[in-house]
């Protein structure tokens, strides 16, 4: 059909919210090496118009929601050479140990905690 898979666009959403993460200083890796795991809880896609091969896209991503135990990722796959807007969509995540418990990342790892916490304030301030 010449369009791209609509199964990709969650791997394109894996790495904007990669790239986010390691602008925080830390690589996934790194951060599973503090004992903090992301598992995927739910995701929606919402399909505005469709990538086609060889298309160069950018993907935007930002924290949507943040609490001590869960985060939500939003994101906007755009077409690079005219800023299209071709999927919206959102990851819901819950911050666990690497045997997948609950925890606490505001305790665990409170750094990383506050600076999603601001990279969530910078995408919604305040209201005042």
């Amino acid at each position: 059909m010449g369009v791209v898979h609509h199964a990709n666009y969650l791997s394109w959403f894996e790495m904007g919210r990669t790239e986010l993460i390691r602008e925080a200083g830390l690589s996934y890796r790194q951060l599973e090496e503090r004992g903090i795991l992301l598992p995927l809880t739910d995701t929606s896609l919402s399909f505005k118009y469709p990538a086609r091969y060889d298309d160069e896209i950018e993907v935007r991503t930002w924290v949507e929601e943040i609490s001590p135990v869960r985060i939500v990722f939003a994101y906007e796959i755009r077409r690079a050479a005219d800023e299209q807007l071709l999927v919206t969509g959102k990851t819901h995540h819950a911050f666990t140990t690497p045997d997948f418990r609950p925890v606490r990342v505001n305790r665990l790892q409170p750094e990383v905690f506050e600076w999603l916490k601001e990279e969530h304030l910078r995408a919604f301030p305040p209201v005042m």
